[in-house]
C-alpha cells in the first residue's frame, strides 16, 4: 500500500511538471508570436476576406508590431507601406490620400495593408506570389511571371530571384503556420 501511495504521488508530481511545462511553453510561444492590435487585425482581415493568421504574420515580419517602425526605404507603420504604395491603394479604393504619416495610425495602416494584400491576392491568385508582390512590388513580380526562368505558367512563381524576397515569403508562410498552431486561427 505504501508503494502504491508513493507511485500515485510521483504520477501527480510528473503530471504537474508536464502541465506546468506545457503552460510555460505556450506562454513563451505567445510572447514570440503576439496578437497586438487583434481587434483591428481581425476586423480588417474578415472585411477583406483574408486569413487572420496571414495578417498577424505580415505585421510580425514587417514591423514586429511596432506602429512607429520606419524601414530604410521609407515604409511606415505596422504593415510597412511606402507612401507611394499607400497612395496607390487609396486610389484603388477611391479614398482620398492625405498624408503618409497617417501610416503610423494602426487603424489606417492595417486597413491599407489588408487592402494591399487583397489586391495582390486578387491579381496573383495565390498567397506566395501575393507576398512576393507585397515585398518586392507588383511590377517586379509581373516581370518574373513573364520570365520562363521564374514561372512556367505566367501565374505562379517557381523561383523567386531576390534572396531577400524569397526569405520574406518563407518567413511569413512559416509564421502563418505558427499562428495557426498557437492560436488555432485561420
Amino acid at each position: 500500500m505504501k508503494n502504491l501511495i508513493k507511485a500515485i504521488i510521483w504520477i501527480i508530481i510528473i503530471a504537474l511538471l508536464v502541465y506546468g511545462g506545457f503552460k510555460a511553453y505556450n506562454k513563451i510561444q505567445k510572447s514570440i508570436y503576439p496578437t497586438d492590435y487583434s481587434d483591428i487585425i481581425e476586423q480588417n482581415a474578415d472585411k477583406y476576406g483574408l486569413n487572420r493568421s496571414l495578417v498577424f504574420s505580415v505585421v510580425k515580419c514587417e514591423s514586429k508590431f511596432n506602429k512607429d517602425a520606419v524601414s530604410n526605404i521609407g515604409a511606415k507603420g505596422l504593415m510597412q507601406l511606402t507612401p507611394e504604395t499607400y497612395e496607390w491603394v487609396c486610389s484603388k479604393y477611391g479614398d482620398t490620400y492625405n498624408n503618409s504619416d497617417d501610416l503610423f495610425d494602426p487603424e489606417i495602416n492595417i486597413k491599407a495593408g489588408c487592402r494591399l494584400l487583397k489586391l495582390h491576392l486578387k491579381e496573383f491568385g495565390n498567397v506566395k506570389t501575393a507576398l512576393a508582390a507585397y515585398h518586392a512590388g507588383r511590377g517586379v513580380v509581373n516581370k518574373w511571371l513573364n520570365n520562363s526562368d521564374y514561372s512556367d505558367d505566367g501565374k505562379t512563381l517557381k523561383k523567386i530571384p531576390y534572396t531577400e524576397t524569397l526569405n520574406y515569403v518563407t518567413r511569413v508562410t512559416q509564421t502563418v503556420e505558427k499562428y495557426k498552431e498557437i492560436y488555432n486561427i485561420n
